[in-house]
Formats: structure tokens, sequence, C-alpha cells
């Protein structure tokens, strides 16, 4: 494999979610230890399953891996790195400052913004401290810093006396606040990061043209700002050998085939190594050790039969319970990767069959819903939240009236803020705020952005309801956010897409989590591309059918109140008639839970 190769002290793994970063992290890892190598493995991922991967507790704190010899490992605790990083920042101006500004600063910084700055906070010690450079040989993290991080770390560090003069108050200031203390070992970590003799970033990806192009998205982003040691690595590849006369496993090669085929030329010349899809979940040492194996063993052969598709709910069987509504606002939500705009698509044209009327729309930059639908359909409305145009509308909406009251160098420095990537979260969740009262009327169905970004824009809108109820609360007078509605089920019915693999299953059940404590509930969940709902006979396709069925029985008897099970098709869902076919397969359901 190319991207382990005379390997740098640093090796990142970033990529769309769903694609195997934690896998192919930790198989690097375990590779270069087994090579004689002292390594550190490290997850700055929210929802990490490092220690599950491995089958021990690893936690905030660096754990020796006792079953490798030179490996240890640490998962960064996002929340508590947060918590410490407010605490760093209020708690020497608590007193000094009047309690009105001490309140906007933490305020400000409640969001998710700055647990990712905290994240970021937390590692940058890992890349700059001496005594772990002496410790350990290379340190692989599983989930790179962002290009969103980075370039929050590159702004001005002037913000102080503009934040504490009460002028600074959109976006990214209050986060922002207190780096200019560790401005020098931030300049330094973001050195060593742009330093290709130090550091090696590998974009990991699968053969399909929606994570394809987020690589291609991120390798630009990254390489933008001065990462430009990059390697790609398409994981999960169907072997053709393996697919024999099975139609869906021939019809996945095919697809896969044309999506490497179409590769966005910005990834052409980059390092790529392939790995083959495995028959076996990647989970424990021995499978971890086959996965950068050149070639995966097959299952056994079985019988010759074809394995019977498990019965559960359809989509449309799901949506039944949505149509009797007559209106309200439907959210799909999860990882990357894992087919929320098809899925969301698909919720759309089933309800607008029955003569609903629905407007579908999405938040999500990566989105596609016009390829999806290609066509159109009477009662639907398409719509696309434009990041770029709201964020725009947004700028010059702040300048023209906060900026207003600035002299040249405060207006600089808003202007200089409002380049920040927070900034287009608070206009995208603006714009959001709009679309979701159109639901007392009509169905909305929002295909939603990636998990991470959309926990940000719930956080926005958790902060502007706090702020309107410290306004509204002693009036009398009747009022209603986002939040509210958000956290009505009756108004609003949040679907959790996953596929049945052990990964996607554990981060939903961490967002579904995180969800509750903003006092959301979510309505069902959502199974997508599912081999044990298909009809196959490929032997590989039938050990991962046989593996999926441990995931699918958690979610239904642990996780869901209500779910369905969409299989996965030999043909892409694309266009209504399809899509109407990928809501409708499968079997009637066992059982539904109402």
């Amino acid at each position: 494999m190319q991207f382990i190769g005379n390997a740098p002290r640093f090796l990142f793994f970033t990529g769309k979610g769903g694609v195997g970063k934690t896998s192919i992290a930790c198989a690097t890892a375990i590779q270069l230890a087994d090579a004689g190598k002292r390594v550190l493995l490290v997850s700055t991922d929210p929802a990490s399953n490092v220690g599950q991967v491995f089958g021990i507790t690893i936690g905030n704190h660096i754990t020796a891996i006792a079953a490798v010899a030179n490996l240890a490992a640490l998962e960064i605790d996002p929340q508590g790195a947060a918590q410490a990083y407010r605490d760093r920042i209020v708690g020497p101006v608590r007193g000094v400052l009047p309690d009105s500004i001490v309140k906007g600063i933490e305020e400000q910084l409640s969001g998710a913004c700055t647990t990712e700055i905290a994240a970021f906070d937390e590692f940058t010690a890992l890349l700059t401290d001496p005594a772990l450079d002496a410790q350990y040989d290379h340190i692989v993290f599983d989930t790179a810093p962002t290009g969103h991080t980075i370039r929050l770390l590159q702004l001005p560090g002037a913000w102080s006396g503009f934040l504490e003069a009460g002028k600074g108050d959109a976006s990214c200031l209050g986060p922002l606040a207190g780096l200019e203390k560790q401005r020098t070992q931030y300049k330094a970590a973001v050195d060593a990061l742009a330093n290709p003799q130090r550091t090696r970033l590998v974009l990991v990806s699968r053969a399909q043209p929606a994570t394809l192009r987020e690589a291609a998205r991120t390798h630009a982003e990254l390489a933008a700002i001065g990462l430009a040691q990059q390697y790609l690595v398409i994981n999960g590849v169907f072997p053709h050998h393996a697919a024999g006369a099975d139609p869906l496993a021939q019809a996945i090669c095919a697809r896969e085939s044309q999506a490497l085929a179409n590769m966005p030329s910005d990834l052409l010349g980059l390092p790529t190594d392939r790995i083959e899809l495995k028959p076996f979940n990647l989970v424990g040492l021995d499978a971890l050790r086959q996965m950068l194996a050149l070639a995966a063993p097959l299952a056994p052969q079985k019988s010759p039969e074809e394995d019977v598709p498990l019965a559960a709910p359809s989509l449309s069987a799901l949506v039944d319970g949505i149509a009797k509504d007559g209106h309200g606002l439907v959210m799909l939500m999860g990882k990357g990767g894992v087919g929320k705009t098809t899925l969301a698509a698909a919720v759309a044209v089933e309800l607008a069959q029955r003569g609903l009327p629905v407007h579908l729309t999405t938040s999500d930059p990566a989105a596609h819903l016009t390829e999806t639908l290609q066509g159109t359909l009477e009662h639907l409305t398409v719509s696309r939240i434009d990041p770029h145009e709201v964020t725009e509308q947004y700028r010059q909406q702040i300048l023209q009236t906060k900026g207003a009251k600035l002299d040249a160098q405060g207006r600089a420095l808003l202007e200089e803020d409002l380049r920040s990537p927070c900034t287009e979260e608070i206009a995208v969740f603006q714009a959001f705020s709009r679309v979701i009262r159109e639901a007392g009327k009509k169905f909305v169905v929002m295909d939603t952005a990636p998990t991470g970004h959309t926990l940000l824009l719930l956080d926005a809108t958790g902060a502007y309801h706090r702020d309107i109820v410290r306004q509204m609360g002693g009036t009398g007078v009747h009022f209603s956010t986002p939040m509210m509605q958000l956290q009505d089920t009756q108004r609003t019915k949040v679907l959790i897409v996953t596929l049945a693999e052990t990964t996607p299953v554990l981060e939903a059940a961490h967002l579904q989590a995180d969800l509750r404590r903003a006092g959301i509930e979510s309505w069902a969940w959502i199974i997508n591309n599912s081999v044990a709902a298909s009809t196959v006979t490929s032997p590989l396709l039938r050990e991962r059918s046989q593996k999926e069925r441990a995931e699918i029985a958690l979610v239904a008897g642990r996780h869901a109140t209500r779910y369905a099970l969409v299989p996965l098709l030999a043909t892409e869902p694309v266009g209504v008639e399809r899509l109407l076919q990928l809501s409708r397969a499968g079997m009637p359901p066992a059982r539904m839970c109402t």
C-alpha cells in the first residue's frame, strides 16, 4: 500500500462518513506497530469507536493496546475539551468584565464551533509535545482536522479588545477569543501539518460518485491552505472475481467501475490505493490485520440456493404513518454516505403520489436532488438552500447594520470574521428557519447535511430559542421558535438514516442521544442499502447479509421505535419510478411498531 510506504511521523485519515476511516486508521497503526514502530493511535471523532474495534475501553487518556506490542491509543473527548476550553476563556474575565459581556461570551461558546476548536486545541499538543516526540515514532489520527478548523486558526488574533468593547457578536468571535494565549503552539501545529516530511493526509473514499466528489472537495480545501501531501484510498471495492453469476454483485461491480472511470480530475494525480470489500466485519485484530491484504479471502461456499431476504417494514409503510397528519416537517438525518438525499427524495415522491403537497429541500452542499429526481411530479416542489448565496446575503446584512457603526479597524475585523466558515452555518440556519414555517400547511421534507453540520445548525437553533425565551418569557405573548417545532413530534418527524454495519449504527445511536439531549426525539430509523433485504447468491454478499442481520436486530430491538429496511438494488434509484420502486421494495412487515 502506497499510503503506508515510508510513512512520516503524522498520518491523518479523513473522508466522508461511512467510508471506513476508523478501520483503515486502526489497520495502519497495527501494521506499523507490527513492523516494530512505536505508534500512538488518536481519534478526534466525537462518535469514536476505536475502543470497540479493539474490544477494550480507551477514553480520554493514552491506553496501551495489550494485544499489540508498541501500540497505544487515545480518544479525545470533544465535549470535555469544549468545557475545559470554555473555562479557560471565561474564568479570567469573570468578575472583571460586566456580567452582560460575560454572559454574551458564554452564549457564543455554547455551540458546536467551540467544540471543534477545543478538540483541535487538544490534539495540537500531540503535534508539538516533545515528550511524545521522543516516545512514539508515528502518531496516527482517525479523522483529520478539517479545513474549517484550520481556516479558523489562521484568522487574526486581535479580537479580545473588539469583543470586550461589545462590538463582536457575529459568528466565531467567542470561540476564538482565547486563541492568542496559545498562538505559538497553534502556529507550530499548523506548520507541522503543512510539512510533507512530517505529515501525510490520507483521503478515504468509496467507489461512489458522491464520496469521490467529497474527497475532491476535501483535497482542494486542504491543498488551498498548504496541506498538499495527500494520498487517496478507495475502500470497499467489490472484487470482480467474487461477483460470479449474481446479478446484484455484477451490478455493483459495473457501478463502481463507472464511478472510478469518471473520478474527479483533481484526484487523478494523487497516489492511489484500493482496498477490496471484505466479507467480514472489521472488528478485532484478526480482521484488521487482514484488511490491508491485497486479496480478501472469500467466505466459504455454503449452498447453491439463494439467501431469503429478511422480512421487515418497507419505506412506503413508514410513509403511511407520516402521511396521516396531512402536513409537517420531515427531517432525514445521519452521517454522510448513508443515502439521505436519495431517501429524502423517495419519501417526498411517496407523499406526493398520495396527492399531498410536498416541498423537498436540502441544506447539504453536496446534495443533488434534481439529479436524483430526474424530472417533475405533481404536488412536488424542489429547492436547495445554497450556502454561498445565503451566506453572502447574511454578510451584507451584518455589514449594513453592525458594520455601519464601526470605525475602519472594527469594520476590517468584522469583515475578516464574516469570512469564517461559522458565518455560513448561521446563514444556513436562517434560511432553514424560513423553510420550517411552510410545514404548517404542507409537508416539508428536508435532506440535511452530514451529522456534524446538522448538529451545529441545531445548536444555532437552540441559541436562538434561548434568546427568544429570555426576551419573551415574561411578556405573556404567544411565541414559537424553530427549536420548539423540532421538539414537537406532532409537527416534526426526524428519520435517522443508517446502514446495517457496526460503525454507522453506532454513530446513528450517538446522534439519537445528542438529539434527545436537545429535547428532540427521533420518529423512526431507516436502514438503507441492505444486502439482507436483497436476494443474493454471491458468497461474499451472502456472508455480508448474515453479518447485517445482527445490526438490523439491534436497531429494531433497542434503538428504534419504528424502522424501515431498504434493500440494495441492482439499479441506481434515480428518477421517480425507481424511487417508488426503492420505497416499496422489500417484504411485508414482520413487526411494525407505532
